[in-house]
Parts: C-alpha cells; sequence; structure tokens
C-alpha cells in the first residue's frame, strides 16, 4: 500500500525559502511532521509523501498550509507557526476575486493593506496576534481560527473600500471582546471559590 501523497504547486521564486539554506527550511518541515517533500525547482511543483508510520491524514493538510504559506510569501518562521501551534490556520484572501484581473486595481488595494510604511498591516498583526503577507495578488493571514478570521474581516472591509478610521475601530473593538471573553475565562475558576 503506497503512502499518502498531495501536491502544492507554489511560485518560482519561492523555491529557495521553501528549502532553506542549507535545506534547513524543507528538512525542518519533513522531520517535524514525518513525510517527505520532492521539490521540483523548475516548475514550482511540491509533492508530499507522508512515511508509512504516520497514520494521521491531517498531517498532509498541515504540510500543505506550511508549504503554501512560504509560497505566498510567509517567511519560514513566520510559517512555522502553522507547525507549531495546533490551532493555527491559514487564511489566503485572493484580490483578483473582487477586482478580477486587473493589475492596477490589485496594486491599489494592496497599497490600502499594506498602508504608509506598512502601518495597516502592522495595526493589523497586532491588534489580532495575526501574520499578514501581500504577494501578487493575494493576502496571506497565519493566526488562530478566531483571530485570522478578524484579519480576514479587516482585509475585505480595506477590499469594499470602507475608510481605514471604520476598520480601525472594528479591529480595536473586536480586540476588546477578546480580551473581556479572556477575563471571564480567568474569573470563572476563582468564583467557585
Amino acid at each position: 500500500m503506497s503512502s499518502p501523497s498531495s501536491f502544492v504547486k507554489i511560485p518560482k521564486s519561492r523555491i529557495g525559502a521553501l528549502i532553506g539554506p542549507n535545506a534547513s527550511t524543507k528538512e525542518l518541515i519533513e522531520s517535524k511532521l514525518g513525510l517527505r517533500l520532492d521539490i521540483d525547482s523548475e516548475s514550482g511543483d511540491v509533492g508530499i509523501t507522508l512515511s508509512p508510520e504516520i497514520s494521521d491524514p491531517s498531517v498532509l493538510f498541515r504540510a500543505k498550509e506550511v508549504v503554501l504559506a512560504i509560497g505566498r510569501g510567509f517567511s519560514p518562521e513566520k510559517a512555522r507557526r502553522l507547525l507549531d501551534e495546533e490551532e493555527a490556520v491559514l487564511i489566503i484572501v485572493d484580490l483578483r476575486e473582487f477586482v478580477g484581473k486587473s493589475e492596477s486595481d490589485i496594486k491599489r488595494l494592496s497599497g490600502r493593506i499594506i498602508g504608509r510604511e506598512g502601518k495597516t498591516r502592522r495595526l493589523i498583526e497586532e491588534l489580532t496576534d495575526t501574520y499578514v503577507t501581500i504577494y501578487g495578488h493575494t493576502i496571506g493571514i497565519i493566526g488562530s481560527m478566531g483571530q485570522a478570521e478578524i484579519a480576514r474581516q479587516a482585509v475585505e472591509m480595506f477590499i469594499r473600500g470602507r475608510l481605514h478610521t471604520s476598520v480601525y475601530r472594528f479591529l480595536h473593538a473586536k480586540r476588546r471582546e477578546i480580551k473581556k471573553k479572556k477575563m471571564e475565562l480567568w474569573k470563572k475558576p476563582y468564583e467557585k471559590l
């Protein structure tokens, strides 16, 4: 019986980041997840094959997310969050779904999300505890499911033309909600005393 396998295609310009210096990134992914990556640097094709000892097929999905994250512009260090945190997810927002293939519209939307000197992107990351990257026609988000979803909503608000101040208010309100929920979780064990 053959081992479960999958396939991902990434831009050729990101192959070096996936392999890493002295193949360190590739080897880390392989050893951490128990699989083999077969990388074709000419085409950008990445084959992922699980080791026979691994019986959990979700490992294949996690490996695809890590490879795709690096392929969509995340540094290997930031993509590693998908390996280290069980609840971390990758969300990809394709700007072409909103504006078609117009390069000028894609650049304009990317600029809105990056902001002056990267301020807007940094603010999204700080208020949602996520990583955000803009690469080509995609916006990538890595974070816990809830936090990544909030970041995605903020990105889509920018895409739909909402003012920066209203998106910032949304992010601050969500941040307060999350802090309040965390405080309630801390209170509950002490209420029984």
